[in-house]
């Protein structure tokens, strides 16, 4: 048995027993979630619900699911303090205190947690929810602790709540599929320097490595690496 603490056991038993009754779940990969240690999750992010699922995954794969989340979820009253209750990590976008985010992330990885993180930042905005470039904040740490970066993609969230028409559906046992990989392979910048131009590799590389994944999932031929502000995009592998 988990020792959880009482927020955190209180957050299992609200979320878990409705998405068991919301969800049909087709999960594999699991036994790539290190048991111990500290870890890096990385998952595409196409819907408001794929947290919630992403967090029952990793829940049931045995860790406890650390998120970095936008920080204005933590200035909702009584959601911001029960979130930091249950140790997610809030990221103050475009300011001085992304860094600490960065910091806490750090901190929680070399202390033996997994930390999971959306490289997008953002729901992404390729119109068929592919995934898009990402932002360098995994590079970032995967370079500062040397942990396993860890793939996951996530294919049905979108069929709860689609982005795309903002429409909500709660219908039961909606199928979702999760799939998690081996650890990407980031070794050619093993002890590199953080460099803009290195820490870009790496995020295309890690966010080719999702898009790929969930090609398979989806059984579909991927798109080129879309890139929001050119509105499309280049690709590099």
């Amino acid at each position: 048995m988990r020792r959880l603490g009482f927020w955190r056991r209180l957050a299992v038993v609200t979320v878990k027993p409705p998405l068991l009754l919301l969800t049909r779940r087709r999960w594999s990969g699991m036994e790539h979630i290190p048991a111990t240690g500290g870890a890096i999750l990385v998952a595409n992010h196409l819907s408001y619900v794929d947290p919630l699922v992403c967090a029952h995954y990793v829940y049931d794969a045995g860790r406890w699911p650390q998120f970095l989340a936008k920080s204005g979820l933590f200035e909702v009253p009584v959601l911001g303090w029960l979130l930091r209750q249950v140790r997610q990590i809030p990221v103050h976008r475009g300011t001085v205190d992304a860094v600490k985010a960065l910091e806490a992330a750090t901190d929680a990885v070399r202390r033996g947690e997994a930390v999971i993180i959306y490289p997008e930042g953002t729901i992404t905005r390729q119109p068929d929810l592919w995934p898009m470039r990402g932002k360098t904040g995994v590079a970032r740490l995967a370079l500062a602790t040397g942990a396993p970066v860890i793939p996951i993609v996530m294919w049905g969230p979108e069929r709860i709540f689609d982005p795309r028409t903002r429409k909500l559906r709660l219908r039961p046992r909606t199928p979702v599929t999760v799939v998690a990989g081996p650890p990407i392979d980031l070794s050619r910048w093993a002890g590199a320097t953080p460099a803009n131009g290195v820490l870009h590799e790496m995020t295309d590389e890690i966010m080719l490595h999702l898009r790929n994944m969930l090609a398979k999932v989806r059984g579909e031929a991927p798109p080129e690496l879309f890139s929001p502000r050119a509105g499309g995009g280049g690709d590099r592998g």
